[in-house]
C-alpha cells in the first residue's frame, strides 16, 4: 500500500507540473500579443478608403504612377499618423468630420488630410464629367450666372492659391454655394460648411503628370468629376 501511495503521489506531482508549465505558457502568450490582438473591439481605428476604381483607370488625367504615390503612400500615411496621434485624447473615437471641426495642430493636419483625401478620390469616376444637375446646377447658376462661370472661378481659385492647399466647392446648411482656398490640410467643415467638390494642389497631386502646369491640371480634373456623387453630397446636406 505504501508503495502504491508513493506512485499515486508521483503521478499527482507530473500533472501539477504539467499545468503549472501549461499556464506559464499561456500566460507569456497573452503578454507577447500585440495590444489590438488582446482586444481588438476596443480599438478605436480610422482605415483608408478603398478605391472604387483601379489604380490606372483615372489616366491619362492621372496617372498610375500618380495615383500609387498620391493614394498608397500619402493618403496612407495621413491615416496612420492619425492613429497614432489620436490614441489616448479627448477625440478618441469621434466621428472624422469631428475629430476636424476640434482639432488642433498636429492631429488637425492629419485628419484634415485623411478626411480631404477620402472626399478628393470618391468624387472621381473613370466615366465621370459633363455637368451637373438638378438642384445642384441650379444653385451654381443663381450664384456664378452659369456652370462655365463656376469651373472658371473654381479654376482660378486653384492657380493664385499660394504654397499648398485646397480649393473646395462647399455649401451652407441654406444650400448656398461657395468657393473656398484652404491652407495645407483645412477643409470647410471647420467653417460649419459642408465640402461638396475639392480640388488638391500640393505639387505631388499633378506634379509627375504635370510638372509646374497647375492650371492645365485643374482643367483637366473636370474630366473625371463624378457629378452623381458631388450632387449626392449636396442633397444631403
Amino acid at each position: 500500500m505504501r508503495g502504491m501511495h508513493r506512485k499515486i503521489n508521483f503521478i499527482t506531482m507530473k500533472i501539477l507540473i504539467f499545468t503549472t508549465l501549461l499556464l506559464a505558457l499561456l500566460s507569456n502568450e497573452a503578454q507577447c500579443r500585440p495590444p489590438n490582438e488582446l482586444n481588438e473591439s476596443t480599438q478605436t481605428f480610422y482605415k483608408q478608403i478603398v478605391l472604387p476604381y483601379a489604380l490606372d483607370a483615372l489616366e491619362p488625367v492621372i496617372s498610375r504612377r500618380t495615383m500609387e504615390l498620391h493614394y498608397g503612400k500619402h493618403l496612407t500615411a495621413y491615416v496612420d499618423n492619425l492613429n497614432r496621434l489620436i490614441k489616448g485624447t479627448a477625440l478618441e473615437g469621434e466621428e472624422l468630420e469631428n475629430v476636424v471641426l476640434m482639432a488642433e495642430g498636429p492631429l488637425l493636419d492629419n485628419a484634415g488630410q485623411t478626411l480631404n483625401h477620402e472626399l478628393y478620390f470618391l468624387q472621381f469616376s473613370p466615366d465621370g464629367g459633363g455637368e451637373p444637375t438638378g438642384k445642384l446646377r441650379r444653385a451654381m447658376t443663381h450664384r456664378w450666372g452659369s456652370v462655365e462661370n463656376f469651373m472658371t472661378a473654381m479654376e482660378e481659385a486653384g492657380r493664385t492659391l499660394f504654397g499648398s492647399g485646397w480649393v473646395w466647392l462647399a455649401a451652407d446648411r441654406g444650400g448656398n454655394l461657395y468657393i473656398l482656398q484652404e491652407e495645407n490640410g483645412l477643409n470647410p467643415v471647420r467653417r460649419e460648411l459642408c465640402p461638396l467638390l475639392g480640388f488638391d494642389v500640393w505639387e505631388h497631386a499633378y506634379y509627375l503628370d504635370y510638372e509646374n502646369r497647375r492650371g492645365d491640371h485643374l482643367k483637366a480634373l473636370w474630366q473625371i468629376v463624378n457629378w452623381p456623387e458631388v450632387e449626392r453630397r449636396y442633397e444631403n446636406n
